[in-house]
C-alpha cells in the first residue's frame, strides 16, 4: 500500500510577524527614451509594486527602514538624490517615509563606484586575458559592495522591523538567516523580460 505524504501546509504569517522582513523590489533600469509598448509594461511594473508592497505592509507590517542600491547618504539628502536619478521608486519611497518610515545609507560609495568601473570595463575589452584579469577585480569588488549593503542592513533593521531594499535583480547579496526576504515579482516583471528577450532575437 503506497503511503500517503504529509500536505505541504502554507507558512502562517505568525510566522513572520516577529522576525526582520525584507520586502525586495527589483529594478528595472531602462533608457529615458524608451518605445511606447516598452513604457506601458514599465508603468504597469511600478503600479503592480505598489500594491504588492501594500499588501505585505497590510499582512506582514509597516516598513520601518528603506535601502535603495547607489545610495550613500540617508534621510532627505538621499531621497533628494533618489528624486534626481530614481524617479519611480522615489514615489513609493516618499509615501513610506511621510508614513514614518527612515531612508538608510545603504551604499559605501567607494566601493559602489569601484564595481560600477570595472563592469563598465568589461564589454569593451578584446582579449580573452585582459577579460579575465578584469572580471576577477569585478567580481572581488562585488563581493566587497554586497558584503557591504549586508551589514548595513543587518546593523540597522531591528527585530521585528520590515525594510524595503530597492536593488538591480542581478545582485549578490547574501542577508542574514534571520532576515525573511519577501521577494517582489509582479506579472509585468515577467512582461518586461520577455520584452528584452523578443528585442534580442530579433537583432541576432
Amino acid at each position: 500500500m503506497s503511503e500517503m505524504l504529509g500536505r505541504i501546509e502554507k507558512p502562517s504569517v505568525a510566522n513572520f510577524q516577529g522576525g526582520r522582513k525584507i520586502y525586495l523590489v527589483p529594478l528595472i533600469y531602462t533608457p529615458r527614451e524608451i518605445p511606447e509598448d516598452l513604457s506601458v509594461k514599465v508603468n504597469a511594473y511600478w503600479q503592480q509594486v505598489e500594491q504588492q508592497l501594500n499588501g505585505l505592509e497590510h499582512k506582514m507590517g509597516p516598513i520601518k527602514k528603506i535601502y535603495h542600491e547607489s545610495l550613500a547618504v540617508s534621510g532627505e539628502t538621499g531621497l533628494s538624490i533618489i528624486e534626481k536619478f530614481h524617479e519611480r521608486s522615489y514615489r513609493i519611497i516618499k509615501e513610506k517615509c511621510d508614513r514614518g518610515a527612515s531612508l538608510e545609507a545603504t551604499e559605501d560609495m567607494e566601493l559602489f563606484t569601484e564595481s560600477m568601473d570595472w563592469g563598465n570595463c568589461l564589454p569593451v575589452v578584446m582579449s580573452q586575458k585582459t577579460f579575465d584579469i578584469i572580471s576577477k577585480f569585478y567580481r572581488e569588488a562585488s563581493e566587497k559592495r554586497f558584503a557591504h549593503i549586508s551589514r548595513r542592513i543587518d546593523e540597522s533593521l531591528r527585530d521585528g522591523e520590515a525594510g524595503l531594499l530597492f536593488i538591480r535583480e542581478d545582485h549578490g547579496i547574501q542577508l542574514p538567516a534571520d532576515i525573511h526576504v519577501f521577494y517582489v515579482a509582479p506579472p509585468a516583471l515577467d512582461d518586461i523580460h520577455r520584452w528584452f528577450r523578443e528585442k534580442m532575437n530579433k537583432s541576432k
